[in-house]
Parts: structure tokens; sequence; C-alpha cells
């Protein structure tokens, strides 16, 4: 029971004591009185009439019309003349009058007793008869029935104002302690919030300064460590001089994504700067990396621009620059051929090199299960065929596997119908405890195309042309409907991928979550993961988690690793889970740079309470090192293949 209802029901049961004491003593205190009156009233009544007969005793006519006269005159039960030496009466009159304003209940509880009196009739010096009064009590149950009705009514409204009273006093004194225990479920939320109203209750003041002080300094330390962590991912898979991602981050890239069977076609470009050492020569090292960061700024706005930040930009070495970026079209490949050579003449008309072309590149194409080693010598030797015929571009590609119009006309019509008739394929991969490979969180649904022909075509197939037709947003709805309806025949938690065009504003969100408002029975199991390069700006991300809280749902993010300055903001979100990207995980047991940046983001999220989750554990090697390292999840072909159905 809350406190409040404690203090509540004690100053209800105080109220409660107090009336009733009250109206037990002025009921008690009011019938002692009115008896009084009855027996000073009788003993009046006895005395007067004695002293009338005493001239009259002996005339019975008299005697009775003075009795009458006194027992007409007031509320007497009865009054009676004795004679003395014969003890029988000489006259008697008796009544009970009635009095419908009183409860007969009330006459029983109260019980006044009737006053009585006495006075004795004198002839000469001898006693003759004895009169006796006994008054009726009607008239002072009447009033003290009255009287109580009235102080009953006044006790019940002041009581009920004193509660009333009571309720709001202790509603505004201990409107403290809900804003702390709001703080406190934040803070199990892996939100810090701070408290800025100060009650004037100096004890509860005392409280709310102290749990103020806690969350800063849980905030403090927890974007301390995020700071560090940051420096620590930076200095190991940054290039300090163009801030682009070193060798290292685009080695574990380039096979997270060959490994990929989701997205694992794509095309890798490879651009080195011409004579980087005669240019150190000739123009000193501080006007090289001047135009090594000129050409990393001209290759990241081209990423930006044409790949929408899917790309990944490296500088692996010395002049040498890769993207790895997601299937193009041919004439986009053109334009970005023509864009970048435009743009690397600039560099050359404006003194920044003293060689032209500035720079080659190259570009090869890889699918799942091409090896790092085979298509970067690939690009390499492509790239020395382009510098020994002093050719900008050199493309390795064969014309039968250049996709053309009749690709995007096939490609349109089956998505189309796809999404038209919400045929997807649900398949789904369990991930499972860390520490207990019998207990399975949660089954991450992954979506395939099934052609008439029985052939199912993977995501990493199809998903580019998604993106490329701008057919997200479709295809995150009819993914989550179809989502909702397996979810009818299960009881096992799930996840569902979304892309960042469904969330870039609040009409898309909308748009998106409205399956859920009418199965908001299902939404409990379901939560919704976001890539984390497609993570919208705070603000979204925010409204987002605000209303899958109200449909039930929740929200996680996927592929983690890259940017992880975003720790700042996940207290805030209020997360179900991070997964780390697959790329940070292969090798981890081989490689310590790896697993220490693992242990950095474990601590980081360990303060907050957010699940970390590992993506892609291939071998027990890797799994060994998580569970040491204590990561809550993982998931991958060690534990079972990505293409299990979802029955």
């Amino acid at each position: 029971m809350s406190l409040y209802k404690q203090l509540l029901i004690g100053i209800c049961l105080f109220t409660v004591i107090i009336f009733c004491g009250s109206f037990y003593v002025t009921l008690e205190s009011s019938r002692e009185q009115y008896h009084n009156q009855l027996s000073a009233h009788a003993q009046d009544s006895a005395t007067a009439l004695g002293l009338s007969l005493t001239a009259n005793i002996d005339d019975p006519v008299m005697t009775e019309l003075m009795v009458n006269s006194i027992f007409d005159s007031g509320y007497f039960y009865r009054i009676r003349v004795v004679d003395i030496k014969t003890g029988k009466p000489l006259i008697e009159r008796q009544n009970t009058p009635q009095s419908a304003s009183v409860p007969n209940w009330f006459v029983r509880m109260v019980r006044l007793n009737p006053g009585q009196g006495e006075a004795v009739v004198m002839r000469g010096w001898n006693q003759v008869a004895k009169v006796e009064v006994i008054s009726h009590p009607m008239f002072a149950l009447t009033r003290l029935w009255d009287s109580l009705v009235a102080s009953f009514l006044l006790l019940s409204v002041c009581s009920i104002l004193c509660v009333l009273g009571a309720m709001l006093m202790l509603r505004r004194s201990l409107r403290p302690l809900n804003h702390i225990v709001d703080q406190a479920l934040a803070i199990s939320r892996r939100e810090f919030l701070n408290l800025p109203e100060r009650p004037k209750t100096p004890e509860l003041r005392r409280v709310v300064e102290a749990t103020n002080m806690m969350v800063t300094q849980l905030k403090a330390l927890f974007s301390e460590q995020a700071t560090r962590t940051e420096t620590l991912r930076q200095e190991a898979y940054n290039d300090s001089l163009t801030g682009l991602n070193n060798r290292r981050s685009f080695d574990i890239k380039l096979q997270s994504r060959l490994s990929d069977e989701e997205h694992a076609a794509g095309h890798l470009i490879l651009l080195r700067v011409q004579d980087l050492i005669g240019l150190n020569q000739r123009l000193g090292g501080a006007k090289t990396d001047q135009l090594l960061v000129a050409v990393a700024d001209i290759l990241n706005e081209l990423q930006q621009r044409f790949f929408h930040n899917e790309g990944f930009l490296a500088r692996i070495r010395g002049g040498e620059f890769a993207i790895i970026a997601p299937p193009i079209l041919p004439q986009e490949m053109e334009n970005l051929i023509a864009t970048l050579s435009t743009q690397l003449k600039a560099l050359h008309e404006t003194g920044m090199s003293d060689v032209t072309p500035v720079a080659h590149f190259s570009q090869v194409s890889f699918n799942m299960g091409d090896t790092p080693q085979a298509l970067l010598r690939q690009a390499d030797q492509a790239l020395a065929m382009a510098e020994t015929e002093m050719r900008f571009f050199a493309d390795t590609q064969a014309p039968q596997e250049v996709e053309n119009e009749d690709d995007h006309h096939h490609w349109h019509t089956r998505l189309e119908t796809v999404l038209a008739k919400e045929s997807f394929e649900l398949f789904s991969q369990p991930v499972y405890e860390c520490n207990n490979k019998n207990i399975i969180l949660h089954q991450k649904i992954l979506a395939r195309i099934k052609t008439p022909e029985g052939e199912i075509i993977p995501a990493g197939r199809f998903m580019p042309w998604i993106h490329r037709l701008a057919l997200s947003r479709r295809m995150d709805i009819v993914m989550l409907k179809q989502t909702l309806k397996a979810m009818e025949k299960s009881t096992q938690p799930l996840a569902l991928s979304i892309s960042g065009e469904s969330v870039a504003d609040e009409e898309s969100m909308n748009a998106l979550l409205q399956p859920l408002k009418g199965a908001r029975h299902l939404a409990g199991r379901l939560t919704l993961e976001l890539d984390e390069n497609e993570l919208p700006n705070p603000e979204q991300v925010s409204l987002l988690v605000q209303k899958l809280n109200t449909l039930g749902c929740r929200l996680g993010i996927q592929h983690f690793g890259g940017r992880f300055h975003l720790i700042g903001n996940l207290p805030q979100w209020g997360l179900a889970w991070i997964k780390v990207d697959g790329g940070y995980i292969r090798h981890i047991d081989q490689e310590e740079d790896k697993k220490l940046f693992i242990e950095a983001i474990y601590w980081a999220t360990r303060q907050i309470n957010l699940p970390l989750i590992a993506e892609r554990v291939e071998t027990e090697g890797e799994l060994a090192v998580l569970e040491k390292i204590g990561l809550y999840g993982a998931m991958g072909r060690y534990f079972s293949d990505a293409s299990t159905l979802t029955k």
C-alpha cells in the first residue's frame, strides 16, 4: 500500500475516532443535563402541588381540579396524591404522550430516565397525603434528537472538509515522491531525469536533492564512459588525418559484408592518389596532407550523394581510398565517374597536385562467398592497369553482368507483385542467451521472395532494388502486416527490421504503425529494429520510441559499432537492446582490439542496463569470449541457420 493511502487511511481513522468520541460525549452530557432538568421539573411540580393542596386537601373537587390543572400544563407521565394512612391514591392522572419526530430506536438507545419528585401535604402539623410526580421525557427527547442531528451534520461536514483538506495537502506534500518514483523508473528505462522543483518540506527536499545528485553523477559517469569508448574506437578504427575509417575498420566491414547473405552483393571502388611519394618531395608533407583531406572530402560527399550513406568509405593506406558500395546501375556509375573526374581535375587546376590525373580508381563487383584477399587483388590489378594505361578509371565488370533496363523492369514488376499480394516469405533466425543455448530470447524475422519456379531469393538480391525503386516504406508496412499475422499463430517474441525512410518523419511513422494500432495484443511481443546507419535525428528517435511505447511495442538498434558517438543518446531513448555488428564479432577470440572494443561497449551499456546482443556468431571460440565479457545474447550460424522458417 502506498504511503499516500496509508496516511490518508490514518487520517480518516483519526477523524472517525474524533467524530465518534465527540458525538458520544455530546450525547452523554446532553442526556445527563436533560435528566437533571426532568428531575428538577418533577420536583418543582410536586412541591408546588403539595403546597397548593395543603389548604384544600379535604375538598375532593378542588384537589382534582388542582391536579388536573398541573397535569395538563406540563409533560408528565403520572401525578398521584396518596393517602399516607391507608396508602390508597386519592386521585391519580396518568398519560403516555408520543412524539412522532423521534425514532423509536433513538428512544431505546438513549434510555433517558423520567424525572421523579415527591411532596407532603400537611394539615396543621400532621402529614395527610403524599404527592408523587413523574415527568415524561418526550420534550427532552425531542430537544436531544434535534441537537444531536445538528451536531451530527456539523461534525460530518467538518470531518469531510478535514479529509478533503488532508487529501489535498498529502497530494501536494507527497508529489515529490511521485517525481522520485518517475525518476527511478526512468533510470530503469535507461533515462536520466532531474527534478527541477524542490519541495518545501525539508525532509523531502533533502531526498530530492540526493536523488538529483545521484542521477547527475550516473549521467556524468555514463557520458564519461561513452566518451572514453568513442575515443578508443576512433583510435582503433579511424584515420587520424582524414577522419575516415582506417584499414582495420575497412577489413572488418568488407569481411562482414562478404559473409552477410542479407547484404552480400555490391561494389568495391578503389582509388589511389598518383605519385604520392613524389608529391611529398615536391610539395612537402603539409600540402600533401591537404590534398589527401580534399580527396577524402570529395569521396565522402559522393558517397552520401550516390549511395545515400549506405556505402562505407575508408583510407586503407597512404594515398589509397576504398568504398564498399551497394549495387548501382551503369548509368549511376557513369555519373559517379564523371563527377569524380571533374572534382579531381579541379584539385589539379587549383595547384593542390602537380600531376594529372590526380588519382586513378577501379571498380569490381562482389557477391557472397568472395574472399577479401581475392577481391582486393582483383581491384588492385584493375587499378594497376589504369595506372599503366594512364586511364582515369578501370572497370572489371563483364558486359553480361551489367544490369540493364530489362533488369530494372523485371525487378519492378516482381516487387510490385509481391507488395500488392503481401506475399513475402517469412524466415527467422533465433537469438539465444549467451550463457544458455537452450533459452531463445526472440526470433529475428528475415524476408525472402519465392519465384513461380520455387526458387527462394534472399534479401541480398532484392533489397538493393527495394532501395533503388523507393519501395522501402511499402515493404516495411507489408512485412509488419505479415509478421502480425504470423504472431497470431505463435507465442514467441519477434524482432523485425525497418528502414530509416519509414521513420524519417511523423507522417511516415504513423503510416508504418497503423497496423500495430489494430493489434495491440500482439505489440508487446514485437520489437522493431533500425540499422545504426539509418537512424534519424535524436528527436525523431525519441518520438518513435514514445509512439511505440504507447502501443506496447519497443525499438532496438542493429548493426551497431560504427557510430559509437550515438551512445550518448541511448539513456533517453529507452531501447530494448543493441545488436553489435557481426564484423566486430568475427575472430574476436583472435583479435585483441575487437575484444577491447566490445568490452568498452559492454561496460558503457551495462551502466544503463541496456542488453547487448552479438550478431553473426560463427564459432565456439567467439561465443566463449562473448560469454566471458558478459553479453546478454547472441545469434548466428553457430546456433542456427538463417533459413529457419517461422511456422
